[in-house]
């Protein structure tokens, strides 16, 4: 969930402010023997990681998870509000319709809407699932913060997961206050005398019978005592009832909130967060998403052709590429970079146990050497550049992106001959800038390769 949570926010991230710089990211993914998807989220993880926004994830459902804490105590409080609110204070008679609608009369309305909008609004969102989201994305400041929870959601909406979770949320809200509404009848009920009765000027009692039966036929059933008949036409308020009758009524009362109230709400609540864990455990990378689509060409290698379909054209024919870099890691290496061909290369002294890494003439070539050291670092690098060439942008993020799978990297300025023209010191200038030492900037004739061959020492 977490790795799809990351591409997602790349995606978005990318869609508002461009692609990011990935080609050190793709050069390692590229080397993964997985599928599509996998490299997606591999990619991802890495750029992440490098633009540092797994902290804000992280910061964001400490977040949300604090928020969601406040809105359960909340909810404590609230049923506990209800249950007293109900009851009173004990100085007059509880009016039982009164207090049923107390304790009942919201959820019932708000279950009902949760039901109804199956068939309404598909895509509906809880109230309280609404408040915690509202709240959390109010929380979250910042660009990049600020799509943090925009990529949740959106990844929740794919995976068909959002009406479970947000679901699972309101219901075990509710749940929590209908429980804390309990637990307070109950404490209050055992500690203190109340006197229920009904109170109508328009109905008559035997319609007041009938409503009491047929609200507290279900909780009979599952064994909660009921008030019978007479209890219910002598419970007018008229006349002083025994303390069994009122024990009956607040067992009524208590079973009523049980089975209307907590039963419900505990297999809504369990429904959702069954269907929610069903939906995360289905969420996958779409390739042919907008952002993930065009991914595909740089993150997958070219489809290799093994059959003829035609005669080989003499002017195209194939070409025996040179080998694969192979056994570079712990070594060290020393390549050329776009030298010219009045300049001898390799050296003729070259030392054994020197890799040597060819002149990096073309993107093709420059590609060949980063994949190798990508798998496995050389011990120590040296670049020959030619000191003559200015150093322009690109030769020196070259120098940067090879420097990241080496111990340690020196550049070696060549020049010519003694009266040449030179950039040397135009390349300190750059090259120090660019975080290389001083001690690693080397134009001595013998010291390069010296330098190089100490790292067997």
């Amino acid at each position: 969930m977490r790795a799809h949570w990351l591409a997602e926010l790349i995606r978005l991230r990318e869609a508002h402010w461009g692609p990011l710089e990935d080609a050190q990211a793709v050069r390692q993914v590229r080397q993964l023997d997985t599928d599509l998807p996998s490299r997606i989220l591999a990619r991802a993880a890495l750029l992440a990681q490098r633009e540092n926004l797994p902290p804000l994830v992280d910061a964001w459902r400490r977040s949300a998870a604090a928020i969601l804490a406040v809105l359960f105590l909340l909810a404590l409080a609230s049923g506990a509000g209800a249950a007293l609110g109900a009851l009173g204070d004990g100085s007059r008679p509880v009016n039982v319709l009164w207090a049923l609608g107390a304790l009942l009369g919201l959820h019932a309305l708000t279950f009902a809407l949760w039901l109804a909008s199956f068939l309404l609004r598909p895509a509906a969102v809880t109230g309280l699932g609404r408040l915690w989201l509202w709240a959390t994305r109010k929380l979250a400041r910042g660009p990049d913060s600020a799509l943090v929870p925009q990529a949740f959601l959106n990844l929740l909406t794919r995976a068909g997961a959002l009406r479970g979770l947000f679901g699972s949320i309101s219901h075990l809200l509710w749940l929590t206050a209908l429980c804390a509404a309990l637990a307070t009848l109950l404490a209050v009920l055992s500690t203190a005398s109340y006197r229920f009765i009904w109170a109508t000027t328009l109905l008559a009692p035997d319609t007041f019978v009938w409503l009491t039966q047929a609200i507290g036929w279900l909780p009979a059933h599952l064994g909660f005592p009921m008030p019978d008949a007479a209890t219910i036409r002598a419970s007018d308020g008229s006349q002083a009832l025994p303390a069994s009758a009122q024990a009956q009524w607040s067992l009524w009362l208590i079973g009523v909130l049980v089975v209307y109230g907590i039963l419900p709400r505990l297999l809504a609540g369990a429904l959702c967060v069954a269907a929610t864990a069903r939906a995360l455990r289905a969420v996958r990378i779409d390739p042919a998403l907008a952002g993930f689509s065009t991914l595909r060409d740089r993150l997958e290698p070219p489809a290799l052709s093994t059959g003829i379909d035609r005669p080989v054209d003499p002017l195209h024919e194939p070409r025996v590429q040179s080998p694969s870099l192979d056994g570079l890691g712990g070594q060290p290496v020393l390549l050329g970079l776009e030298l010219p061909a009045d300049l001898p290369w390799p050296p003729a002294d070259l030392p054994a146990g020197i890799r040597q890494a060819g002149n990096l003439d073309t993107r093709e070539e420059r590609n060949r050497v980063l994949d190798a050291l990508s798998q496995s670092a050389a011990s120590r690098l040296l670049i020959a550049c030619d000191a003559r060439q200015t150093p322009d942008r690109g030769t020196l993020s070259l120098i940067a992106d090879l420097s990241a799978h080496a111990g340690q990297t020196g550049v070696w300025l060549i020049t010519p001959g003694a009266g040449a023209d030179t950039r040397a010191a135009l390349w300190r200038d750059r090259l120090l800038a660019l975080g290389l030492n001083t001690d690693a900037i080397l134009q001595a004739p013998a010291a390069p390769l010296g330098w190089l061959e100490s790292s067997h020492g």
